[in-house]
């Protein structure tokens, strides 16, 4: 559990580092439906969720609170959830869900080729753009690493491939990362645990 006042201190830290052009996205994947109320007391705008069935009792109790983002894996089956719940979805990677999806979205790029990470390898990402007309722009997730620096390199490719495609959003950077990504141009950070703790 946290209380109103210490998301509050963090949020107000974080937001003070980022800028307002910049905007934090509050990841729930861990944040129980009680633990709601103190993030609306906080001032947290906008929260992503990363599991449609999380999303939809999230969204039944606190839907008018906050707005919503879809940040976890897109399954096609799951697009009507997302499609009835959230302003922008984050990890698009795939064409079966792109033909469910019907609200603007951020096609999710797997640069570091790891197996175990969603997202779409560079070569296909003018198919996807191609198949959905709706996306806004890129997401990343680099490899876990204790060292922020390490991400800089992803953060830069991603930054890179925004820029020649023309999309204008890019939803890169954590917890652990989130200060470099700003500084490779994220306009959107995804942050849990940096806006948590006590």
């Amino acid at each position: 559990m946290f209380s109103a006042d210490e998301v509050r201190s963090n949020y107000e830290r974080i937001r003070s580092e980022v800028g307002e052009a910049v905007t934090i996205v509050a990841a729930t994947k861990y944040v129980p439906l009680e633990n709601f109320t103190a993030l609306a007391e906080a001032g947290v705008v906008v929260v992503g969720e990363n599991r449609a069935q999380d999303l939809e009792a999230k969204h039944a109790a606190y839907g008018n609170a906050f707005r919503w983002h879809f940040i976890g894996h897109l399954q096609s089956r799951k697009a009507k959830v997302v499609n009835r719940t959230c302003e922008l979805v984050h990890s698009l990677s795939s064409e079966s869900a792109a033909k469910r999806l019907e609200i603007p979205a951020l096609v999710e790029v797997n640069l570091s080729g790891e197996e175990t990470k969603s997202g779409v390898p560079e070569a296909e990402l003018d198919a996807l753009l191609a198949a959905y007309p709706q996306v806004r722009g890129l997401m990343t997730m680099p490899p876990e690493t204790d060292d922020p620096e390490a991400s800089r390199p992803y953060f830069s490719r991603l930054r890179e491939l925004a820029a020649e495609c023309g999309l204008p959003e890019l939803s890169m950077g954590t917890s652990q990362d989130y200060r470099v990504a700003v500084e490779e141009g994220a306009t959107l950070i995804r942050i849990g645990s940096v806006l948590y703790q006590g």
